[in-house]
């Protein structure tokens, strides 16, 4: 991992760690009310929103919730496109048909849009927009795997693995698939950047869950709620700063990591 690589993890942690143990930063509990609309002071750092709550608090506890679904949605979609990937590539043939087939007839649809036709269906969970997310991100790394298994599917490992009698199953879980690891780990993380992207999108046109909290929806309370009209600042820009920081950290990791995949394969 190179120098920006090695920042994007070190952001990254400090995220982590805001969302495993947010009470270590928070200087209140984020459902505390105090006197709404407050102003940044030396009580509040960032102010108070219109329930009085303390934004700085907010802003650390939506952490939790802002990479759970970045992360979760990004394992899912992966998970399918390289299990789909996998399958295509080393069986060939009409399976490898069926599924890219199928693999184009998602890559034409728009992610987004049928993301909030679904979400405004189904309701605002955020296992809602994990499920429909991972359901519609998954086609690139499935033709990136697919890509790559037509290259070692006939390399000497994988055919000592056959001629020892070993399952195609056990082939593809054990020969294959840590051969993938290289270049699906850049796209997972750009998958989770992109995740998270949604999540606030979602939630700022009033579609996330407003019960939970995360950075996009304290985007759609600080728009809705008079944050935007009334000046405050201090409302609505650290959550999209705290967005773009941690996607930019996300980011910086998955290509440092696919630069140095490209290094090795020239190598």
């Amino acid at each position: 991992m190179n120098r920006a690589g090695l920042i994007g993890f070190a952001i990254l942690s400090i995220f982590f760690l805001m969302a495993v143990a947010p009470w270590i930063f928070a200087p209140y509990d984020p459902y505390i009310r105090f006197t709404p609309y407050a102003e940044p002071g030396t009580d509040h750092i960032l102010g108070t929103n219109d329930m009085g709550h303390d934004i700085l608090s907010e802003l650390i506890y939506s952490a939790r919730a802002s990479l759970f679904v970045g992360f979760v949605a990004a394992i899912l979609a992966t998970l399918l496109g390289v299990i789909i990937g996998i399958i295509a590539g080393y069986y060939r043939g009409w399976i490898e048909d069926l599924l890219m087939g199928v693999t184009d007839i998602f890559l034409m649809i728009p992610k987004i849009p049928m993301i909030i036709i679904i979400a405004a269906f189904l309701g605002s969970g955020i296992w809602v927009l994990i499920l429909v997310f991972g359901a519609f991100s998954w086609t690139a790394i499935a033709r990136i795997a697919r890509s790559k298994v037509l290259q070692i599917r006939e390399s000497g490992f994988v055919l000592s693995a056959r001629c020892l009698g070993f399952s195609n199953r056990f082939i593809m879980a054990r020969e294959i698939a840590p051969n993938l690891t290289h270049i699906v780990f850049p796209k997972f993380m750009l998958l989770a950047a992109s995740a998270m992207i949604t999540e606030a999108s979602i939630s700022f046109i009033g579609l996330g869950d407003p019960s939970m909290k995360s950075w996009g929806v304290m985007l759609s309370f600080a728009f809705t709620k008079g944050g935007l009209l009334n000046g405050m600042w201090w409302w609505y820009i650290p959550p999209g700063i705290a967005i773009s920081v941690c996607v930019m950290a996300i980011a910086l990791i998955g290509y440092s990591r696919e630069k140095g995949a490209d290094i090795g394969v020239r190598g």
